[in-house]
């Protein structure tokens, strides 16, 4: 079966990224007018909306939704290099769109979900840093080890996403992605410390897939597309 063209796959990585911001970060802003959801709540809707967008997307486009993601795997060679650009513009601009969708059905009043560190960024940094290399270990593991690969990749990615932003979340936020943090700043217009959450989940990323190579080792490199994770290795 011939794979879905580049443009294909950057409108899935678009209408992923898109569903993971407009649940995500609006159960924030739902929280935030209502206290109904509650932190527990948030972060198990953060981990089921990227379980169901990995179901969703992840036989098209790999279902990176993630900016962080899609560099490591780059640097990992599980992704083309040369397609970085286009999935992170696709997932920078799913996360605008869902913001922007948010505002217009929510108001614009507050943050939109907007990740902000509760002290200081170097304890935000460190927070998010860590968070995304746990996260891209598990993601490495089950997306593109053919010993572990398979359809629970989207189970174990979303109950670690959840886990991790209940924990997380009062500290930095727990984005681990920059278009999600992206998203709700270009339209809420809250720029403060961003820098924390646009190279921390990078930093963290790459460097989870980088230990996990050299833990696998070359002889069980892959060369197939990863269920939540990826096109074609590049030897």
């Amino acid at each position: 079966m011939t794979p879905p063209s580049l443009a294909k796959r950057c409108v899935a990585e678009f209408v992923g990224t898109f569903g993971l911001v407009f649940a995500g970060t609006g159960a924030v802003v739902v929280n935030q007018a209502s206290g109904q959801i509650t932190h527990l709540g948030v972060g198990l809707v953060f981990g089921l909306v990227v379980t169901a967008m990995i179901y969703a997307t992840g036989h098209l486009s790999g279902a990176h939704l993630n900016p962080a993601v899609t560099i490591a795997f780059g640097l990992a060679r599980h992704f083309s290099p040369r397609e970085i650009p286009q999935y992170c513009l696709a997932q920078l601009a799913g996360a605008a769109a869902a913001s922007l969708a948010l505002a217009g059905l929510l108001g614009r009043s507050g943050t939109l979900g907007a990740t902000l560190p509760a002290a200081g960024p170097g304890q935000a940094w460190g927070m998010e840093f860590t968070l995304t290399f746990i996260l891209m270990f598990v993601i490495m593991a089950v997306a593109t080890d053919t010993r572990n690969a398979g359809s629970a990749a989207a189970v174990a990615i979303g109950a670690t996403v959840a886990l991790e932003a209940i924990f997380g979340g009062p500290i930095s936020g727990a984005s681990m992605n920059p278009a999600r943090s992206f998203g709700p700043a270009l339209i809420a217009g809250v720029w403060d410390h961003f820098w924390v959450y646009a190279t921390a989940p990078v930093a963290g990323a790459a460097a989870a897939a980088a230990l996990y190579q050299w833990l696998r080792g070359h002889e069980h490199a892959v060369r197939r597309s990863a269920a939540a994770g990826g096109a074609q290795e590049l030897e």
